[in-house]
């Protein structure tokens, strides 16, 4: 399996990392793991735990329901924007296949949504510039000004 991670150690870059995963379960701890290594010389304010939580949920819902016809990679980016940090997880799915869930206490699934709802500052989805779609959230004052 081929793993690729891309770090973007220049100042003036807003994009700060990024990793491309294989369809795997294998891929959340590792996704997390690398999260957390590759964000911690930036120093940000923000909870590491809560962005490792919701990049965790959102590279499993792009496993679980990112399918296309195709065989294709999870990719997940971070950048700075101002103070705010900024975490889109890439899938070959469709956009339409998106959508917050409130499933019954005795549900299995259908939370993953629910908890970057509740932690993030805000999140969104829609068409990835790299084919299927992109869920992002935003962790604001995650660095001083």
């Amino acid at each position: 399996m081929t793993y690729m991670i891309d770090l973007y150690p220049c100042e003036d870059s807003p994009r700060l990392g990024a990793m491309t995963l294989q369809p795997t379960p294998e891929s959340v701890p590792r996704a997390r793991r690398w999260f957390r290594k590759f964000i911690a010389p930036y120093n940000p304010l923000c909870s590491v735990d809560d962005c490792t939580l919701m990049i965790s949920e959102l590279v499993t819902n792009a496993i679980c329901y990112g399918r296309s016809d195709e065989e294709g990679l999870v990719r997940v980016e971070w950048f700075r924007e101002g103070t705010s940090l900024r975490v889109e997880v890439h899938n070959p799915g469709f956009p339409a296949n998106v959508r917050l869930r409130r499933p019954d206490a005795d549900d299995a699934h259908g939370r993953g949504l629910l908890l970057v709802d509740s932690i993030a500052e805000s999140w969104d989805s829609g068409p990835s510039r790299f084919g299927g779609t992109a869920v992002s959230f935003v962790m604001a004052h995650a660095w001083r000004e």
